[in-house]
């Protein structure tokens, strides 16, 4: 099967970005839009900082979620060494122990909200 890249633009990155940084923000320390690294019809950059304080650049595109460094707004990682995950939660879980934590205990409140 042969991978054909999202093509969105600027904006629309933008806006998908922002609904990714929406959906997990309770369960990371910082997670914003690099404002150093260019974004391209195919793929934007995010800054992360993790609730151990580990800081990434990940690479958002049609593939998926990819570590592209172990810094805010740089970019070490090779396409083909980084690992791509198909959701933010995939590569959260494999970086992250307290996400996993985080995310199990804000589930579990729900529950418990419905349940009353």
């Amino acid at each position: 099967m042969i991978h054909e890249e999202k093509v969105l633009d600027e904006n629309q990155w933008k806006i998908e970005a922002q609904a990714i940084i929406n959906d997990v923000k309770n369960h990371v320390q910082d997670i914003s839009i690099s404002q150093k690294l260019q974004s391209t019809n195919s793929k934007i950059y995010l800054n992360l900082t993790t609730l151990e304080s580990d800081k990434y650049c990940v690479k958002v595109s049609s593939a998926g979620f990819a570590v592209a460094s172990d810094h805010h707004d740089t970019i070490t990682n090779s396409q083909t060494e980084a690992q791509v995950f198909e959701t933010p939660y995939g590569l959260l879980d494999s970086i992250s122990p307290k996400y996993r934590e985080s995310f199990g205990n804000d589930l579990i409140n729900k529950l418990n909200n419905l349940s009353n």
